[in-house]
């Protein structure tokens, strides 16, 4: 939506540190259920299978009830990061009835730097669902989007309901989120299935018993009436935005509830919300091994490349990766950390996955790949895994994951009524991709046992009246495939489609010229691309 997350696997270059900020945001998209969302009414399918409910604008009017959310006062303070202000905004806990409670959102903004006109505030989301925005505009939005981009707004953030700091959904602690993180994912006999599905079980409890309040209200419809309060208590008329994975899926539910009042919006990775969640996760794990293809080969080009060499196709590279994953799966490499920690299969896993966010990264996954098959020292593939679970050195978890879950499984119904459901299509999983279509067929059984039933599902949305929205889509994108760019272009009635013919998650700010003149251009002067614009 990861656009990298899912419960299982995770939320995308330049410098380090930038490479890190930009995965652990998007991170919505790798597995299991990830982003969906919430429609206005049961949609119907046709027969062709395509769905046929739209997401139903709300009202142009505010309602009584929610006018003190609206009208309320933002006291801004100092973050502790130099150059960044931080307040907390209330928002109803249940917008159905806005007298059950409240939550507290987390925001923060980065001021205008320049002199010229004033454009208003540009809310960002990186994505997930599950990401912090707040970090995402600290270590790299507030510092890193362009120059003139910063100059003439305000940069603001704000981590969604259940998110980082705005009341974080809560479930397993570290130690247990390191068992759960090695389960192992593709079970070869009815005692590891039994085991995956207790993970499962025991994850989806947790989170019952730790979060109960909140995880019934942390939708992407409520969160995106969450942006409709902000926007009004920032004093913009319209909400300028640019999202990334998950995070187009929450700019376009935005639109489809309040059309009338979108400015500038870009959607970047983009998401289809018209699929279901079976439909989802296969579409993904093609993403991936499209992604994969494209890793493959490049790696056979370096003299490095611990999975073949000159003349070596990508299916026997692919072949060759999942030889080592089946030997990890009977013999881990030895603990690799001071935690103690093996090298299995499963998180061995989820370091490749990681490194297909970004081809910044595939040097990084060589030298990785080196180290574990040669030397039997799996650190750099813990390492790749960790910064995909945003693990750190001291065992401690961000609720990235945690938050993934329970936004996927409230926005659209389980995959998959069980194991058995799950083993009728496992061939379309493997053919979808040879490489990583069991574990994301595994991944995607989660909400099965989630503790709170979905209340939304697969529609279409058409924010009929909203100004040109931008929709960017990346040819060999693993986490959002092309093909979703292209249908939510589809959708929503004002998109153009801006293509990047290239490999990675998302595209703003990776290195096109063509993609962030074509943007640029958009926020600052409201001139969306020409229809059909391509870049490399």
């Amino acid at each position: 939506m990861h656009t990298r997350r899912s419960p299982r696997f995770r939320r995308t270059g330049g410098p380090r540190t930038r490479t890190t900020a930009r995965l652990a945001a998007t991170l919505l998209t790798a597995t299991a259920l990830f982003a969906s969302a919430c429609s206005a009414g049961s949609p119907t399918t046709s027969a062709g299978g395509t769905v046929e409910a739209a997401l139903a604008a709300l009202p142009r009017s505010t309602p009584s009830a929610l006018t003190p959310y609206y009208e309320q006062r933002l006291r801004w303070r100092d973050c502790g990061v130099a150059g960044f202000q931080c307040t907390t905004m209330r928002a109803p806990l249940d917008y159905a009835d806005p007298g059950a409670g409240t939550v507290r959102l987390a925001v923060a903004r980065k001021k205008a730097t320049g002199n010229g006109k004033p454009l208003g505030s540009l809310l960002v989301n990186p994505g997930g669902p599950g990401g912090s925005a707040i970090d995402y505009l600290q270590q790299y939005a507030g510092l890193g989007y362009p120059e003139q981009v910063r100059a003439r707004y305000d940069i603001v953030a704000m981590d969604p309901r259940g998110v980082a700091r705005s009341e974080p959904v809560e479930c397993l602690d570290g130690r247990q989120m390191d068992a759960y993180a090695q389960t192992d994912q593709t079970p070869d006999d009815q005692r590891e299935r039994d085991a995956l599905v207790a993970a499962y079980r025991k994850f989806a409890e947790s989170c019952g018993t730790h979060s109960a309040r909140l995880l019934r209200h942390v939708s992407t419809v409520e969160a995106a009436r969450d942006m409709d309060i902000l926007r009004a208590v920032l004093g913009d008329r319209k909400l300028n935005y640019v999202g990334a994975s998950y995070g187009t899926f929450l700019g376009a539910t935005y639109a489809g509830l309040f059309p009338g009042r979108v400015g500038r919006m870009v959607l970047d990775g983009a998401m289809d919300p018209s699929v279901d969640a079976l439909r989802l996760n296969l579409d993904q794990a093609a993403g991936f091994e499209t992604a994969f293809q494209a890793f493959a080969k490049d790696c056979v080009r370096h003299t490095d490349c611990p999975l073949g060499g000159k003349g070596t196709t990508p299916t026997q590279v692919g072949d060759h990766l999942q030889a080592f994953f089946r030997r990890l799966d009977a013999h881990p490499v030895p603990p690799a950390d001071a935690d103690g920690r093996e090298l299995g299969e499963a998180l061995a896993t989820n370091g490749v996955i990681a490194a297909m966010y970004d081809q910044g990264s595939w040097g990084e996954l060589r030298a990785a790949l080196n180290s574990a098959m040669k030397e039997q020292d799996g650190a750099g593939l813990l390492a790749l895994s960790d910064s995909y679970y945003e693990r750190d050195a001291s065992g401690h978890f961000s609720n990235l994951m945690m938050a993934n879950a329970a936004v996927n499984c409230l926005d659209l119904p389980p995959a998959f009524s069980g194991p058995e459901d799950l083993e009728k299509n496992l061939p379309a999983f493997e053919k979808a991709s040879p490489v990583f279509g069991p574990g994301l067929a595994w991944a995607s059984l989660n909400c099965t046992y989630w503790p709170v039933r979905a209340t939304g599902e697969a529609h279409r949305i058409e924010a009929k009246g909203a100004a040109p929205i931008v929709v960017v889509g990346t040819v060999r994108d693993p986490a959002t495939p092309y093909r979703w760019a292209r249908s939510l272009a589809g959708q929503l009635s004002s998109a153009r489609l801006l293509t990047y013919d290239g490999d990675g998650h998302t595209a703003y700010g990776r290195g096109s010229a063509c993609i962030d003149t074509a943007i640029d251009t958009y926020l600052l002067r409201g001139t969306p691309p020409t229809a059909g614009k391509r870049c490399s």
